[in-house]
C-alpha cells in the first residue's frame, strides 16, 4: 500500500505518469508492505527513476558492450584508464557524464563483467533523472570496479523477493559453478518487468532462460541448480532526488553539502 504524507489516495491517480510507470504504481499500491513517501513528487520521482533504470540496462544490451572478466577487461582510453585489477578509473579533465555516456555511445570498445555493468546501468540512469550538472558535481572521480560505486548513489539491500519491482537488482546464485570459471557463480540482474531480466554477459532473458545458462556453467556432474535469491537492492530514491537542491563547495580534495 502507498501512503503519502498529507494526501489521500485520489491524488495518487492523478499523477502524470506512463503506463510502465503506472503499473509499478499499481503493484505497489495493491502490495501489503506500506510505502510512505513524504510527497507526489517523491513517489513520482521513484517511479521515473525506475523506468530510467529499465532504459538504461535495456540500452547497455544494445550498446554493444562485451562480457570479460577482469583481468580480460578493457575500455577507451580517452575517457578511461584501465586499472591493474581490472577496473576502470576516470580520467583527469574528463567529466562523469562524458565518460558515462561513451559507454553506451562506444560499447564495443567496453568489456567488463556484470557487477560493474550493473552500477553503470545505475550511473546512466542517475545521470538521466538529474542531469549532467548534479551528476558531475556528485559522482566525481568515478572508479568502475566490481561493486564499487559512489557513496551518492546510497543502495539499500532488503531481502524479500516478493517486493521487488522493475528497476530493483536482483540476483541468480550459482552454488554449483564450475570452479574454472567462477565468473559464473552468479549473476547480477536488474528486474525489467514482466518476468524479464538483464544480465550482462547473458543478455535479456527469463528468470528461467537465466538459470538455464548458469546451469550450463556449473561443476561436471553437479544436480544442483542455479535459483534467484531474495535479495533485491535498489538505489535511496529520495536521497538522490534531493541532490539537485543541495549546495556544493570544494575546498582543495574535501567537499562540503549544506
Amino acid at each position: 500500500m502507498i501512503v503519502i504524507s498529507g494526501s489521500d489516495g485520489q491524488q495518487i491517480d492523478m499523477l502524470q505518469l506512463a503506463p510502465f510507470e503506472r503499473d509499478i504504481l499499481q503493484q505497489k499500491d495493491q502490495s501489503p508492505v506500506v510505502y510512505r513517501y513524504s510527497s507526489a513528487d517523491a513517489l513520482r520521482f521513484e517511479l521515473q527513476t525506475r523506468s530510467r533504470i529499465v532504459d538504461a540496462a535495456r540500452a547497455l544490451n544494445a550498446s554493444g558492450v562485451h562480457f570479460a572478466t577482469f583481468d580480460e577487461s578493457r575500455c577507451n582510453e580517452r575517457f578511461w584508464t584501465r586499472t591493474a585489477n581490472g577496473g576502470f578509473r576516470l580520467r583527469y579533465g574528463v567529466l562523469p557524464s562524458d565518460g558515462i555516456y561513451d559507454i553506451f555511445r562506444n560499447g564495443d570498445l567496453y568489456a567488463f563483467e556484470c557487477a560493474a555493468a550493473i552500477v553503470i546501468v545505475l550511473y546512466k540512469a542517475v545521470l538521466d533523472m538529474i542531469g549532467p550538472g548534479p551528476f558531475n558535481a556528485y559522482f566525481a572521480d568515478l572508479l568502475l570496479y566490481n561493486w564499487n560505486y559512489d557513496r551518492d548513489l546510497h543502495l539499500t539491500t532488503t531481502y524479500n523477493i516478493n517486493e521487488a519491482y522493475p528497476g530493483d537488482i536482483l540476483y541468480f546464485k550459482n552454488p554449483d559453478y564450475d570452479p574454472k570459471t567462477p565468473e559464473w557463480r552468479g549473476e547480477n540482474t536488474v528486474l525489467l518487468g514482466y518476468n524479464m531480466y538483464y544480465g550482462h554477459g547473458i543478455g535479456i532473458r527469463t528468470s528461467m532462460d537465466i538459470i538455464a545458462s548458469l546451469n550450463a556453467k556449473r561443476r561436471f556432474g553437479s544436480m544442483t541448480s542455479a535459483y534467484l535469491t531474495d535479495q533485491v537492492v535498489h538505489p535511496d530514491f529520495e536521497h538522490l532526488r534531493r541532490l539537485p537542491g543541495r549546495i556544493i563547495a570544494r575546498v582543495g580534495n574535501k567537499r562540503f553539502v549544506c
